[in-house]
Parts: structure tokens; sequence; C-alpha cells
């Protein structure tokens, strides 16, 4: 009997922690809160908890309207810029970046992006994947994507 009332008690305190979990009632679950993209069907930026994942920025200049001109360095450059602000606005910082992704859409560029990338850092470098893909938004040369701390 001490055996099936031990067994009863953790199943029904397992399953209280289950429900609390899916309803939101467990207060050690980090938020998570979207900040959408306007006009556009993913986020800019999800935060959970003190993390900030950042959606693959391009070179797109929204006073532009459009992609800038002048080819890896300047899409790079605004792209990092764009990354830059999001964080901002966000209430983190380029030296708080832990983890980037970079797609390029020409691997023979990715000296010149390297140059523009790596003076958007000062104390540290995150960790970083870069490869080739066939084709990003706007036939753009560049997409960088980023994960930081608060």
């Amino acid at each position: 009997m001490k055996v099936f009332l031990f067994i009863t008690l953790m199943l029904t305190a397992a399953s209280t922690m289950l429900q609390a979990q899916t309803t939101g009632q467990n207060a050690s679950l980090p938020q998570v809160e979207y900040v959408a993209a306007q006009g556009l069907p993913f986020s800019d930026v999800v935060q959970v908890g003190n993390m900030l994942y950042l959606s693959g920025q391009i070179g797109y200049d929204n006073k532009l309207d459009g992609l800038v001109a002048g080819g890896i360095t300047a899409e790079t450059q605004q792209a990092m810029e764009n990354i830059k602000q999001l964080l901002i606005a966000r209430g983190s910082s380029m030296d708080k970046i832990i983890r980037c992704t970079v797609m390029l859409a020409d691997m023979s560029d990715f000296a010149k992006m390297n140059s523009i990338y790596v003076s958007f850092f000062d104390k540290h470098y995150p960790a970083r994947s870069t490869f080739g893909v066939n084709g990003l938004a706007l036939d753009a040369k560049v997409e960088i994507e980023c994960s930081a701390t608060l």
C-alpha cells in the first residue's frame, strides 16, 4: 500500500508540474516575446528570458526601401548596422553577441565580408559559421543572423 501511495503522489506531482509548465504557471520558465517585422511573416527579434535571437539581416536600408548599392562591402556594413540597431532597441549591444551565422551568395566574397564584420567587434568575436547559399532574399549578397544576451 505504501508503494502505491508513493507512486500516486509522484504521478500527481509530475502531472501538476507538467500542467503548470504548459499553462504558463511555472515562474521558472522564461518569458517569450516576439518583436514582429513590419508587414513580414516573421519576427525581427525573439526574446527568451535574457536571450535575443535575431532573424537574418541583409543589407536592406529602410530609408532607401531596398538594398544598399555597393556590393558585398556595403551590404555587409548595412546588415551589421541593422543588427546593431535591433540590439540597441532591445537593450543589448554588439559586445553581447555570442553567435552569428553568415550566409554568402558567393563564397569568393568571404574576405571582403569578413573585413567589415570584424570591425563591429572590440573585445571578442562571437562563435560563427559561414557558408555559401544559392540565393538570398532580394538577391542580397550576404545575410547575417545572431544570438545575443541582454
